[in-house]
């Protein structure tokens, strides 16, 4: 959206405004909840408002915004006036788990993981991005997929409005809890997937189970590589002085630092027992082959004696024994089967068979 384009949007918005009255909420607006100082509740407040709520300096204020929306993504910037290379993080999908600190707030990335429910691998991972913008009174939280996390919250604030109260940081408290919860349900699921291709391993041997053992790799290595650095950024939440989140409330971003740590355990688990899966997967088909070769083997050891035989027998001497011999094939047939029988007594004597 262009300069001017803004400028027309805030114009029309600012109009329609009627001074006595809380306008009615426009489709272009973003899901927000204000607590006044005095206690009341504000919703779906319109961008006017917003820039009065952040010029008074006064309240609680959280506002929700999906950056596919045109109108509600250009509020970062005319409203708010955050930085624009932070405003330009939250339009890539390829930015890394990060917290960076600025004049009026602090910046703050993290990673939502979940199963792929459009394709039908089972280890298909789908990640997206939620970007906070936590400032004094006011916390922006924006991404491009419904978020659950916000969602939760959201229900719980207007359940309990007086927990507003406690500020905008335990607000992205909340937020950032409910989105490493689920993480849990997700390792326990691929925990849950790995056991499947254990079970699979040890009672029906198939050649092609390799491939999901890699794909179940690359999700166990992908999880984690997003949750690595979600820790180091919770790691800096709970200990790193911060102007913007009260020592008292770093004791709750340490709880669920924990959880991250707890959750990092539980992937490493996840991957030794992949680890295991793997290698027994290699063993059984080491065994299969030494299986295969043995048998060939033996049926080459019996067979030998029958060469031999036939090719003595088979020589183009004029002198050979029982070559006149009416039942010299007979004979010859007898030999044969009695040095294989032989052989075979001696392999089973020996444990060889």
């Amino acid at each position: 959206m262009s300069s001017r384009t803004c400028a027309r949007y805030l114009e029309q918005v600012t109009a329609s405004t009627a001074p006595a009255q809380q306008p009615q909420a426009s489709k272009h607006w973003p899901a927000s909840i204000y607590r006044r100082p005095d206690g009341a509740l504000e919703q779906d407040i319109s961008p006017t408002r917003i820039r009065e709520i952040l010029q008074a300096g006064e309240g609680e204020l959280w506002v929700d915004i999906e950056s596919t929306s045109m109108h509600q993504h250009a509020l970062l910037e005319k409203v708010f006036g955050f930085h624009p290379l932070a405003i330009e993080d939250t339009l890539s999908p390829g930015t890394r788990v990060k917290f960076e600190e600025y004049d009026r707030y602090v910046f703050v990335v993290m990673a939502v993981i979940r199963f792929d429910e459009g394709t039908p691998e089972p280890w298909d991972l789908a990640t997206s991005n939620m970007y906070f913008f936590l400032g004094k009174n006011f916390l922006v939280t924006v991404h491009a997929l419904p978020s659950k996390s916000c969602s939760t919250v959201r229900e719980r604030l207007m359940r309990s409005p007086e927990l507003m109260a406690r500020g905008a940081e335990m607000m992205m408290h909340n937020i950032i809890d409910q989105s490493v919860d689920a993480y849990f349900p997700l390792v326990e699921e691929l925990n849950g997937l790995v056991d499947g291709l254990e079970e699979r391993l040890f009672e029906q041997f198939d050649e092609k189970l390799i491939h999901e053992i890699f794909k179940a790799k690359r999700a166990a290595f992908s999880l984690r590589r997003h949750i690595g650095p979600m820790r180091e950024v919770l790691n800096i939440l709970t200990n790193r002085p911060c102007g913007y989140i009260r020592p008292e409330t770093q004791l709750y971003y340490r709880d669920v630092y924990d959880h991250t740590i707890r959750i990092t355990e539980s992937v490493d688990t996840v991957r030794d027992l992949l680890a295991g899966v793997l290698e027994t997967y290699l063993s059984q088909t080491s065994n299969r082959m030494n299986r295969v070769m043995k048998q060939l083997s033996i049926v080459a050891t019996i067979a030998l004696p029958l060469v031999v035989v036939g090719g003595i027998f088979g020589m183009n001497f004029s002198q050979m024994p029982w070559t006149h011999h009416p039942y010299g094939f007979y004979g010859a047939l007898i030999t044969m089967a009695a040095v294989s029988g032989i052989i075979l007594w001696w392999l089973k004597k020996n444990r060889w068979l």
